[in-house]
């Protein structure tokens, strides 16, 4: 079972990483009742994240990505949502919460910068205004000086003349500077975590940058701890400290950045990596979608969820990625890096197969032994 296996890694000059995590999810179930039956969007995740490091999540649309994230935040109340397992946040399990205590959290422990400013924002308040709301929600202070934090924030995040754009209402900011208003009113409070959902969604390239050097300078300056939430692999390699692939609600690896873009054992993640074009990579290399369709989370595969779309599902003796759903166990390079997957030498099958295909300046470069 996926709450079995101890997903941290020890720090560092310590005896136990448990002591230094902020967060600890075990075996988080999120499933919605529906007339035709349970969509299993989140099926027993389990991961941990430090104060002051960064975990990327990653995977296609539907992968649960959001809806985990929405379970820590304690966004699912009235939904009819059934959830189970254990969110630990600083030694308090947020599902055990009433919807009070929760929102109490919301805000001052853990924010969150949702994926569309301009929706997540209403649009007949001033940016200010709802800064400012957020503020004296978790401290009780007067309007004047919330509107001088509100003011202070927008021009720590880089907003041009705040005391004036303060009065300015959500429309009357560029996508760029919207976003840079959510993570102000994420960060208004000083959150221990903070998670961002596609925080850099439909910007151009060069806000995308500013908004990546913006969130890893106020993470330095307040140690705090984020989720990342992003199809972007660039983004990822940018900024986490681990990486945690979803597929069908079930993370399919885990382990540190480095570990999961340079030798990754799971072939949706070799999907993943191969499907995105590198402008600065091989002319050589091929850009190879993944095929097929994400799964149905109502009547997902038997099996490993991959199976339907995995070319290398034949290369398992028998019949086990059809029938034997696989453990999330550690890969071949050790236990800090596990994966979910039937293949024995995924390793190998990557370096010889995979690799040469999507970078091969790359697998030119890798010692004989290991071709």
């Amino acid at each position: 079972m996926d709450s079995s296996v101890n997903l941290a890694k020890p720090a560092p000059g310590s005896s136990s990483a448990a002591a230094e995590t902020f967060l600890s999810v075990r075996d988080l179930m999120v499933h919605f009742p529906t007339s035709d039956g349970v969509v299993k969007s989140v099926n027993g995740l389990s991961f941990d994240l430090k104060a002051g490091e960064t975990l990327g999540i990653v995977g296609e649309s539907g992968s649960g990505k959001s809806v985990s994230s929405m379970a820590i935040m304690g966004l699912h109340y009235g939904t009819g949502a059934k959830i189970s397992g254990e969110i630990v946040l600083e030694g308090t399990d947020l599902l055990q919460l009433t919807p009070d205590e929760m929102r109490r959290k919301r805000g001052q422990d853990v924010a969150m910068i949702f994926q569309d400013p301009l929706s997540a924002m209403h649009p007949y308040y001033t940016v200010g205004n709802q800064i400012m709301e957020a503020y004296r929600v978790h401290n009780d202070v007067s309007k004047a000086e919330a509107k001088r934090r509100a003011i202070e924030m927008l021009d720590r995040v880089g907003i041009p003349n705040p005391d004036r754009r303060v009065n300015d209402y959500p429309h009357q900011f560029s996508g760029g500077m919207r976003q840079r208003a959510m993570i102000a009113m994420g960060l208004i409070n000083n959150p221990g975590l903070l998670i961002a959902d596609e925080p850099t969604t439909a910007l151009d390239v060069t806000v995308q940058a500013q908004i990546l050097d913006l969130l890893q300078d106020l993470q330095r300056e307040f140690n705090s701890a984020i989720i990342i939430i992003t199809h972007d692999l660039g983004v990822v390699a940018e900024m986490a400290d681990d990486v945690l692939v979803m597929y069908a609600g079930r993370a399919v690896e885990y382990g540190p950045c480095k570990e999961i873009l340079t030798h990754p054992e799971m072939p949706y993640t070799w999907g993943l990596l191969s499907s995105v074009p590198d402008v600065t990579g091989d002319t050589d290399a091929r850009l190879i979608p993944i095929p097929g369709n994400p799964p149905s989370l109502l009547n997902p595969p038997s099996g490993c969820a991959f199976h339907p779309r995995c070319i290398h599902r034949d290369k398992v003796p028998g019949d086990l990625c059809r029938t034997t759903m696989p453990d999330l166990v550690p890969g071949q390079r050790g236990a800090h890096h596990t994966k979910r997957c039937h293949l024995a030498n995924s390793d190998a099958i990557y370096q010889n197969e995979v690799l040469p295909e999507i970078a091969p300046d790359l697998a030119d470069e890798l010692p004989e032994e290991q071709r």
